[in-house]
């Protein structure tokens, strides 16, 4: 059996070096910690995402585009339509009109405001608890290196 030579098709030494398979890992975990969080609560990690997203960009009581939130929550339309209609079959959203007769603004219901309220501490939460083995230095690093990376 022949085997796989790593060294002639990997830039690394092994898979505890390769930035990837690191985020993979981190990323698994901490999805896992986010979405245990978010059970009690009826809500997809992404249903949260994009109920978060929605909550943000309409706080000051602005209407939003389905484009828009897409584009903020890093949802390609077709996810975004697929959740928002799971979103809207629990009460938390409903789509309005548009003055674009093509588009339509979706808005949290008081029922999305009240999920939001009580999901978002929780995500926080876990938030903290998973990231808490780095220094308040070392996660202002991090979250300066998720935001170069979210920008290229």
């Amino acid at each position: 059996m022949k085997r796989v030579d790593f060294k002639k098709i990997s830039v690394f030494e092994g898979p505890e070096k390769s930035p990837g398979f690191l985020l993979w890992h981190v990323s698994t975990s901490w999805r896992g910690e986010i979405e245990n969080s978010l059970k009690p609560f009826g809500l997809t990690h992404p249903q949260f995402v994009v109920i978060a997203c929605l909550g943000w960009l309409t706080k000051n009581g602005d209407r939003v585009s389905q484009a828009i939130l897409g584009k903020w929550a890093g949802l390609d339309p077709n996810t975004l339509s697929q959740i928002l209609t799971g979103l809207e079959k629990k009460g938390f959203v409903k789509r309005e009109p548009s003055s674009d007769a093509r588009a339509k603004n979706p808005v949290l219901t008081l029922e999305g405001k009240a999920a939001l309220e009580k999901a978002l501490p929780a995500v926080e939460s876990a938030d903290a608890q998973f990231f808490n083995a780095l220094s308040n230095s070392d996660l202002g690093k991090l979250i300066e290196v998720f935001i170069t990376l979210r920008n290229c």
